[in-house]
């Protein structure tokens, strides 16, 4: 490979390479100083240093002597731009001087401003504290006034707008006013604000609790009244309406059928229960979550309040205010119920209302004790049962009161027992046992539609003319008379009471029997043995056939009765006056043979004649004549005569033979 030849830097190349990077271009305003790199590069790798730096140097003589020729050229032009620049320069320091002076000027003023404009930057740094001092404290005002406003609040019974103020201060976006101890202070008091708060209105809902006792009276009076009116409405339409005599108030034909009207015991015009205060303080604890403290109060206060209604001892004649009380009390207790969610639960009423029944049963009990009135027992009854139909209406349970009732039922049957049973033994001992004589056909109408009789009989009795003697005697009439008002009283007592009727037509029954068995049959017995006139003794055998048949027509008739209201049927004793027909037919016959010794102890018959008589004695004409005269003139039916005869012939023949007897045996007389 040949080698590279040297470059050789020449004053024209140099002058070229100058000119290419603009350093000696007039025209040229700039330097092309990056073409300088690669030409000194190239230099040090040719080692042409000294050369082109001789170079250099002759070119930069020969431009010097350019320079100088054109100088000495333009000499005088030359000297005239020094003098004008001379000129121009002493110009140019006056001015200088000037502007100095003008500048110390400018700046002694500008100091000066610039100091006032620190002063009034300082003065608006200081305004706006003041101004964001002033927003701070017109803002702690208004959350002053809040909190006064909230006091204010709760004065009023606005618990609900203080609670809101409460949560809207809480919640109050970041401000200057946030960073501030005294909305610190302010925040860390809210607890405190809230406990106000709520012990206001449970204050409130105490106070109401207070008020809502003194016209529960009121309110259980008039649901009472409006029950008692439903009641008499049913029960005239079932008078009218044979198929609805088995439905009571409350059933499912009486709801489907009963004309419901806008009733709220709680608003009418005598009395309005406002129940804002207690809805007011159950939205508060929910707000505050404190609602389980709040149930657990008023339970406890509902508690003490049913407490205090019942008074012990129990007053009978305080018993009606008494029961309107607990009816308003319950009453209100089912609309809060109904009306607040989460607040109350049908536990915690059953509760209360299971306490006040016990407690209510023991007390009407032990006020019942020492009671001995059947009508006190039957007042009782009617309270309980407008009470219990009452609260049946707002689905309360009722049956520990049915059973307590019931228990009464018993107990008022026992007393109506003995007070029916001391009338009729004192109507059967003091009888005449003479026929009955009426003269008017409305007695005729009065007894007739009061005794019991075989349909057959009661027709030919009621077409009988006036006056009219009857077959029985006042003691019948007297006693049918008290059976009916004993009846009558017994399901007086079962009016309005929902109770299974098989129990109530065994009690019928039981009762029945014990005053047919253990008065009017042992009455005539007593008086059977101390009445020794057959006429009598033939009317009380008259009496007990038509109390067998009265036996047969009144269970006929309770049955029936008891059958249009879905009942049992009405079984009374199959003879309770079979010992007394016997002992009647006993006693006739015992008083005949009475007579009977009397006729053959004073009689002068010749028991040992000397001759057969061909015609019987006088004695036996007479003896027979009296006979039949006394049994024929009873009045009785043939089959008591036939007895009657049969027993007096018996006991001739026996008093004759016991003489014959006597007559063939001497020695024994």
């Amino acid at each position: 490979m040949p080698p590279r030849r040297r470059q050789q830097y020449t004053q024209e190349s140099i002058d070229q390479q100058l000119q290419q990077i603009h350093l000696l271009d007039a025209s040229s305003s700039s330097e092309n100083l990056e073409q300088l790199g690669p030409i000194i590069k190239q230099i040090h790798a040719n080692r042409q240093q000294e050369v082109y730096l001789r170079n250099l140097q002759a070119l930069i003589e020969a431009k010097d002597a350019e320079i100088e020729g054109i100088c000495t050229e333009n000499y005088q032009e030359f000297i005239s731009s020094i003098s004008t620049l001379f000129t121009i320069k002493s110009y140019t320091t006056n001015l200088r001087e000037k502007i100095t002076t003008l500048d110390d000027g400018v700046g002694h003023l500008g100091r000066g401003l610039v100091e006032k404009k620190r002063t009034l930057l300082q003065s608006k740094k200081t305004a706006s504290n003041l101004d964001e001092a002033i927003d701070t404290f017109q803002a702690c005002l208004k959350l002053l006034d809040v909190i006064d406003r909230i006091g204010d609040m709760i004065k009023e019974g606005r618990f609900w707008s203080a609670l809101r103020s409460l949560e809207d201060i809480q919640t109050m976006p970041l401000t200057s006013l946030s960073q501030t101890p005294l909305y610190q202070h302010i925040l860390s008091s809210l607890p405190s604000l809230r406990v106000q708060v709520q012990n206001a209105v449970t204050a409130s809902m105490k106070q109401w609790l207070l008020e809502i006792r003194n016209v529960t009276a009121t309110v259980g009076g008039s649901a009472m009244e409006s029950m008692d009116a439903r009641t008499r409405k049913w029960r005239a339409r079932r008078e009218r309406d044979p198929m609805l005599r088995s439905s009571r108030v409350g059933s499912a034909v009486e709801m489907v059928t009963y004309e419901r009207t806008d009733n709220n015991v709680l608003d009418k015009d005598k009395i309005k229960v406002d129940f804002q205060p207690l809805y007011q303080c159950v939205h508060i604890y929910v707000s505050l979550d404190s609602l389980d403290d709040l149930r657990t109060s008023y339970q406890a206060d509902r508690k003490a309040q049913s407490d205090l209604i019942l008074p012990t001892p129990l007053s009978l004649s305080s018993l009606p205010a008494l029961l309107e009380e607990i009816c308003g009390f319950f009453i209100i207790e089912s609309h809060v119920l109904e009306t607040t969610s989460g607040f109350r639960s049908e536990r915690e009423v059953e509760e209360l209302w299971d306490a006040v029944v016990s407690r209510l049963s023991s007390a009407i009990g032990s006020a019942l004790v020492e009671q001995k009135a059947p009508d006190t027992f039957l007042r009782v009854k009617e309270c309980l049962t407008a009470f219990v139909m009452t609260l049946e209406s707002y689905s309360y349970s009722t049956h520990s009161l049915h059973s307590l009732t019931l228990a009464l039922f018993e107990k008022y049957t026992g007393l109506l027992e003995t007070e029916f049973g001391r009338k009729l033994d004192s109507v059967v001992l003091t009888d005449d046992y003479l026929p009955m004589y009426i003269t008017t056909s409305s007695e005729q109408e009065s007894v007739i539609n009061s005794v019991w009789l075989s349909a057959s009989e009661k027709e030919s009795l009621t077409q009988s003319s006036i006056p009219l003697t009857l077959p029985w005697s006042q003691s019948f009439y007297l006693c049918c008379q008290d059976i009916r008002a004993f009846i009558q009283q017994f399901y007086q007592f079962v009016e309005g009471v929902s109770q299974h009727h098989s129990n109530i037509d065994d009690l019928l029954s039981r009762s029945l029997d014990k005053l047919l068995s253990n008065h009017i049959s042992e009455s005539i017995n007593k008086r059977l043995q101390s009445t020794s006139a057959l006429s009598q003794i033939a009317q009380i055998v008259a009496n007990l056939e038509y109390f067998e048949v009265a036996c047969t027509e009144l269970g006929r008739s309770l049955t029936n009765l008891r059958s249009t209201q879905r009942g049992g049927t009405i079984r009374l004793a199959s003879s309770p006056f079979s010992e007394q027909f016997q002992r009647s037919q006993i006693r006739i016959t015992a008083l005949i043979t009475s007579k009977l010794d009397d006729f053959f102890d004073l009689s002068e018959y010749d028991w040992t004649p000397q001759g057969r008589e061909e015609m019987p004695s006088m004695y036996l004409y007479e003896l027979v004549n009296w006979l039949t005269t006394v049994v024929d003139s009873l009045a009785l039916k043939d089959t008591y005569k036939d007895e009657a005869y049969k027993g007096a012939v018996g006991y001739i023949a026996e008093c004759f033979m016991v003489h014959a007897f006597l007559v063939l045996v001497p020695s024994l007389i």
